[in-house]
């Protein structure tokens, strides 16, 4: 949903083009929410108790400050709309299960707070929400926003991290099934590759996510990889091995198809798609950072009004 503002300084909710007659905001989120609950229930089997409070907190903070915000700017409280629960435990998703209780709720308040509502709340962000926590903690706490440093507790390998700093001969004992089952060290949710991939493949049958996004960015992982690993397999993992490793499904199906963020025309969501793809093996072979979803995501998120305007000759948001 966009919101724009009239010039008798009321707010007007429009509604994207793609979304079906009858869905409210609230329904939408609502069913966003109950198809994670699974991710979110296997990352409490995987990682124990410390990870539900992770994932509470942070929605939980995240809808006090939009309340408190909403109070300050004098506007109409619209937390039961659930997009604010959507967007924190997504962030919750990609922070490790030992993350500190006072890092989860700052995370998550720095999200809702400079990441929604001050760009004016939903609809109006440049960026995905749920990013703009992740950045800051990234950024301000690197060890605390990182699984491996985090995790240590368990029997399982970060892929990524292995191939980073060991190459392909540190991933071959990795089993791709081990991968699908999330059989990794990574952040919450994003490591339950499986059933993100189910919740994703559900949500974009029954239209409340737009394939043309989600399926493009696989693709441009997907082929940016294969070429790599073609020129090179002694060095360069094969394209599957990116696609279910790390934050990649997460990133496709829950954070690049945010609709404030993203294009609004098919062919302009495809191009951007594609690029974010691309940027994460760029990233994850060029680069010190390991798994590189949500950096490209930002990126294309700033690229978003650029696509829809080359690609459709209208400014961005117009229909």
């Amino acid at each position: 949903m966009a919101e724009k503002t009239s010039l008798s300084g009321q707010f007007v909710v429009t509604a994207p083009p793609y979304w079906h007659c009858g869905r409210t905001i609230s329904s939408t989120n609502g069913i966003v929410l109950i198809s994670l609950i699974p991710a979110a229930l296997m990352a409490v089997n995987s990682w124990g108790v410390h990870a539900a409070s992770v994932m509470s907190l942070a929605v939980l903070a995240g809808m006090a400050t939009e309340i408190l915000c909403e109070k300050m700017m004098r506007r109409e409280i619209r937390v039961n709309d659930l997009s604010t629960a959507v967007s924190c435990l997504v962030l919750a998703f990609l922070l490790p299960a030992e993350t500190p209780w006072w890092a989860a709720a700052l995370g998550a308040i720095l999200s809702v707070s400079l990441g929604k509502m001050a760009f004016g709340g939903i609809g109006n962000s440049p960026v995905n929400t749920a990013l703009v926590g992740w950045a800051m903690l990234s950024v301000s706490w690197p060890l605390i926003a990182d699984p491996n440093a985090m995790q240590l507790a368990t029997s399982w390998v970060d892929p990524l991290v292995r191939l980073k700093y060991f190459g392909v001969n540190g991933i071959e004992e990795i089993e791709l099934w081990d991968l699908l089952l999330g059989h990794q060290i990574g952040g919450l949710g994003a490591s339950q590759v499986g059933l993100i991939l189910l919740a994703g493949l559900w949500l974009t049958a029954k239209g409340y996510l737009r394939w043309e996004i989600a399926f493009s960015f696989l693709a441009g992982v997907f082929l940016t990889a294969s070429a790599y690993w073609i020129a090179d397999p002694s060095q360069f993992a094969s394209p599957m091995f990116h696609i279910l490793a790390g934050s990649t499904m997460l990133g496709a199906f829950f954070l690049a198809t945010d609709d404030a963020s993203s294009p609004m025309r098919p062919a302009a969501q495809i191009c951007y798609g594609l690029t974010g793809g691309i940027l994460v093996i760029l990233i994850r072979s060029h680069s010190v950072y390991a798994d590189g979803v949500p950096f490209a995501i930002l990126l294309i998120n700033l690229l978003a009004p650029q696509f829809d305007a080359l690609l459709s000759g209208k400014p961005f948001g117009a229909r």
